[in-house]
């Protein structure tokens, strides 16, 4: 889905889901404080994991042509994966 893109169309989807990233960054920055990133490395942790969601679904097969699901998977797949590594920061700031 990503690879079909033309390049310019490819930028403005990049730009805008890092927009929308870095307010939810900066929101869980507000929310998670010491256990977070920063506003900065929430939005790259959630951007990463939004693109990296939708390239994994879309690796399997499965055809992501409704920008629904296309978008819950990525919202999925970014809220997962800042979850996973808060988890992570606080499992290993507790040893």
């Amino acid at each position: 889905m990503l690879w079909n893109l033309d390049t310019g169309w490819l930028l403005m989807a990049v730009a805008a889901v890092c927009i929308i990233a870095f307010i939810f960054g900066t929101a869980l920055d507000a929310i998670m404080r010491d256990d977070g990133f920063g506003p900065t490395g929430n939005m790259v942790v959630f951007a990463t994991g939004f693109f990296t969601a939708i390239l994994a679904l879309n690796s399997y097969g499965v055809p992501l042509r409704d920008l629904t699901v296309a978008n819950a998977t990525g919202l999925a797949g970014a809220f997962l994966s800042i979850s996973i590594l808060a988890v992570m920061k606080a499992a290993l700031q507790r040893f």
